[in-house]
């Protein structure tokens, strides 16, 4: 994963170049799960899986639905084990299920679980953050960037769109951004275990 430096570009005029090559807001800013994200699709038979966390839930305890806002905890990775979230050491997430407050795949994740019940996830790109946007992937001079910058740093411009570096030219001096969302084009295994459907009212 990218080094999370946040270094500011306060220059409108950064914004502007994205803004001309057809950018803006990534399809995927929905919630990650959450975190913040964006964060947090369909099941995919052998991959999906639900176990039961600690005790069995009864044949007829509530299960997760289209509308329950619920409270699970969760861990982000991909293919290759890397973690890239979790809520482990915070509050659970909470979140209503199918209100586009997380990805897509993250209320499949939950849907049809019950209190105490596990189920491990895989989301493809079209039900997480979407496909990698060639369109978001842009060039500016380098003398709009702060010292120091380095490919890799995530930098945030001054309408808040974000930004990854992806190359740096000295010899041109053109750099390379990227306004993707760092887990566009990725596919997700998220291990959810729901541990509230809380109460209307």
């Amino acid at each position: 994963m990218f080094r999370a430096s946040q270094a500011v570009i306060a220059l409108v005029a950064l914004c502007a170049v994205l803004a001309a090559c057809g950018g803006g807001d990534s399809a995927a800013d929905a919630e990650t799960v959450a975190p913040g994200s964006d964060p947090t699709t369909t099941i995919v038979g052998p991959e999906v899986t639900t176990t039961v966390a600690g005790t069995t839930a009864s044949p007829d305890a509530p299960r997760v639905k289209d509308g329950d806002r619920v409270r699970v905890h969760y861990t982000g990775m991909l293919e290759d084990g890397e973690v890239f979230d979790s809520s482990q050491g915070r509050d659970p997430l909470e979140f209503v299920v199918a209100s586009g407050q997380v990805i897509a795949g993250f209320d499949d994740a939950v849907r049809g679980l019950a209190v105490g019940e596990t189920r491990t996830q895989r989301i493809e790109p079209v039900d997480g953050y979407g496909e990698t946007n060639p369109e978001l992937i842009i060039e500016a001079p380098i003398d709009q960037l702060p010292e120091g910058v380095a490919a890799g740093d995530q930098l945030q411009g001054g309408t808040g769109q974000t930004f990854v570096v992806l190359s740096i030219d000295e010899a041109t001096g053109i750099v390379q951004l990227d306004a993707n969302h760092f887990l566009a084009g990725k596919v997700l295994i998220f291990d959810v275990e729901l541990v509230e459907i809380v109460p209307a009212g």
